[in-house]
């Protein structure tokens, strides 16, 4: 009998192990918030030269989660596929420079805009490329499935373009432009000065840009909750002044929307 009862109790000393570490892993998991992220997107989301992630999304998205009691955890993704990243469960949120469009609203709920952005038209900064309708005839590139290739699909200039090569990320693009492989990139004015300021002298936006934008992050349909707490915690740094320091830390000035 004592060998049954030990081994009775043997059991359920193991079953109760794996019910609390189940129970521990699931109460570490709700205590992150996982975010999706395309690590070649700055100033928003990037490397350094260690290899660590850093931008103004990085920061933002780290005091948001602290005010919401979650730890922000930085999942790079193929930007390309961010809705399926999402709706599959694999990331809590789309938080990277994502513009709020009409098509993506009907993928995912939206927060409120925090930035305002536009897509512009960069060239080299001694060509001869000074309006938009100068693109006629010339390649241009653009980060494929981005807002930049929707601004571009919607202006009459892209009847008039020779090519319009995909790239997987911004930085592929600028590097084929300083090569003469392409003329000109369509990308967010805001990584582009960013681009400006690292390597002087070398780059020009055209006056014209194509459209004005606005970034929101982006989460699952259906998941209100998630939505209206993170919501919460984004009015509270406007309103402590936490997104201000943010933003002048990333842009030299407070550009956060109120």
């Amino acid at each position: 009998m004592r060998k049954f009862a030990s081994l009775g109790l043997l059991l359920a000393m193991t079953f109760s192990l794996i019910v609390g570490c189940s129970s521990a892993n699931t109460a570490s998991e709700d205590k992150q918030l996982v975010i999706g992220i395309d690590d070649k997107f700055a100033p928003m989301g990037f490397r350094d030269e260690k290899n660590e992630i850093v931008g103004f999304d990085i920061d933002y998205a780290k005091a948001a989660a602290a005010k919401m009691g979650k730890e922000a955890v930085f999942q790079p993704i193929d930007w390309s596929a961010k809705e399926s990243e999402l709706n599959s469960g694999r990331i809590d949120l789309i938080w990277n420079g994502y513009t709020i469009t009409d098509e993506r609203k009907e993928k995912v709920l939206f927060t409120k805009p925090y930035l305002k952005n536009a897509q512009v038209i960069v060239t080299l900064a001694d060509s001869k490329l000074t309006k938009m309708d100068d693109l006629a005839d010339k390649n241009v590139g653009l980060q494929k499935l981005s807002s930049a290739a929707d601004a571009l699909n919607a202006n009459p200039i892209k009847e008039k373009i020779k090519t319009v090569s995909e790239f997987p990320d911004n930085v592929l693009a600028l590097s084929d432009l300083k090569t003469g492989r392409i003329d000109a990139v369509i990308i967010d004015e805001i990584v582009a000065r960013y681009y400006m300021t690292k390597e002087a002298n070398t780059y020009k936006i055209l006056d014209e840009s194509l459209a004005p934008e606005e970034y929101g992050i982006g989460v699952k349909k259906g998941n209100e909750e998630l939505l209206n707490a993170l919501q919460k915690a984004l009015d509270e740094l406007n309103q402590d002044g936490t997104a201000a320091e943010i933003s002048k830390k990333w842009f030299g000035e407070d550009k956060v929307l109120k």
